[in-house]
């Protein structure tokens, strides 16, 4: 039997657009007794956004529509999705800081939540006083919360600053010490957003290895928002993909992550009018008809470069082809000629595995200056692996095959 810890029925989210009118208590009582009932707002203009498939201008606009999932006990769950897709907004309605419009939440357990930086501190209070705030929110005793004090302040790493007011930290301590409080004072469901992104590399990293420990020794559930695919990967079980506020897939992370990358396939060109950068890529595409290969092709790539100044030397092209899980896998370079305009960049065959891929550009000059950078310019997929690994499918067997030779 299932072991349902969370679950969400037919949630919608939606915001109006522009400023809020104060209505009138009749109006207030009308749209109370409708929500009630589980009907719309009564008061929505017809035609606008009764219909939630309507992508029409309207003074509203649907956030989230018609989500259902559930969430069994000590599951990590990864959601994914463009920026704009309702993911922060469905962490809100299930931490209970946003009501939703119309469905309803039901959870078994405590929530901690970490949305965004100083989510949930007082920041005249001290990181110890807001320590003891945040467990008390949480219905923990002041024993419980003492008996985890310590703990709390060394993996936030802030024991020297730990009695100043809040409103002094950075926004990396501020993050670190929420995440803390968040982990050790053991929920039983915890929902993390982007928000780590603002931590240093180290602090990531061990972040990520306590939500691992949290989910597998401690039987916790863990809901995860993050761009970063990599993490995605090596937390999460399940991943569910969110786009324009519905969901659109969901499933094993490593399928979910897949949908992901092919939903972003229409991106397979790039191409600009003009800049006023000094030097910019004007164009890259892909020289094939498709942007689907097999192994067994070379892909070819054609970059236009504009320029609004002179130049003799020492402004490079590069081109780093980047996986799935926005991993650089390796790069590519050509001095720029100020005489020549085109140029052109061939894979050869039996180098790229199956997977999905995607071109970054970049021109720069050595002494670090950036004067354009193009992500995700290019977009295509490897349909299928080099002959050498066709045996090897249920293996992680890389993203680049190596020619070698045994002996």
């Amino acid at each position: 039997m299932k072991d349902i810890i969370l679950k969400a029925e037919n949630i919608s989210k939606q915001y109006r657009l522009g400023q809020v009118g104060t209505g009138t208590i009749s109006h207030d009582l009308n749209r109370w007794w409708h929500k009630l009932r589980g009907k719309e707002d009564p008061y929505l203009k017809i035609g606008d956004t009764n219909d939630r498939s309507t992508k029409g201008e309207s003074d509203y606009v649907w956030a989230l529509q018609d989500i259902n999932f559930e969430v069994e006990r000590g599951e990590v769950i990864g959601i994914i999705g463009k920026n704009g897709a309702g993911k922060s907004t469905l962490l809100k309605i299930l931490s209970k800081v946003a009501a939703p419009t119309t469905g309803s939440i039901k959870s078994r357990g405590r929530i901690a939540s970490l949305l965004e930086v100083g989510t949930g501190f007082h920041p005249e209070l001290t990181g110890r006083e807001n320590i003891f705030l945040n467990g008390a929110i949480l219905g923990m005793t002041k024993k419980e919360i003492a008996a985890k004090l310590d703990e709390i302040i060394d993996f936030s790493g802030c024991e020297r600053y730990i009695d100043t007011p809040v409103k002094r930290y950075s926004s990396g301590m501020t993050v670190r010490l929420a995440f803390a409080v968040a982990a050790f004072l053991e929920p039983e469901i915890l929902i993390i957003d982007e928000v780590l992104a603002v931590g240093d590399a180290e602090f990531q990293k061990k972040a990520l290895g306590k939500m691992q420990d949290i989910s597998r020794q401690g039987g916790r559930t863990v809901l995860f928002v993050s761009h970063n695919m990599a993490a995605v990967k090596s937390l999460c079980t399940r991943g569910i993909v969110l786009e324009h506020g519905k969901v659109v897939f969901e499933g094993g992370v490593e399928k979910a992550l897949a949908f992901y990358q092919k939903s972003s396939e229409d991106i397979s060109n790039y191409f600009i009018e003009n800049s006023q950068k000094e030097i910019y890529v004007k164009s890259a595409e892909i020289l094939s008809d498709s942007n689907n290969f097999n192994s067994e092709q070379s892909i070819s790539f054609k970059f236009e470069v504009g320029k609004n100044i002179v130049f003799k030397k020492n402004k490079y092209l590069l081109i780093r082809v980047m996986d799935n899980l926005e991993q650089a896998l390796f790069s590519c370079e050509i001095e720029l000629n100020y005489n020549k305009n085109i140029y052109t960049l061939d894979i050869p065959s039996k180098v790229l595995v199956k997977g999905f891929y995607k071109l970054n550009c970049i021109i720069y000059h050595p002494a670090v200056v950036q004067h354009d950078v193009i992500n995700d310019c290019c977009s295509f997929a490897v349909t299928d692996n080099v002959k050498e690994f066709a045996h090897l499918e249920t293996f992680d067997i890389g993203k680049v095959y190596i020619p070698h030779n045994w002996q």
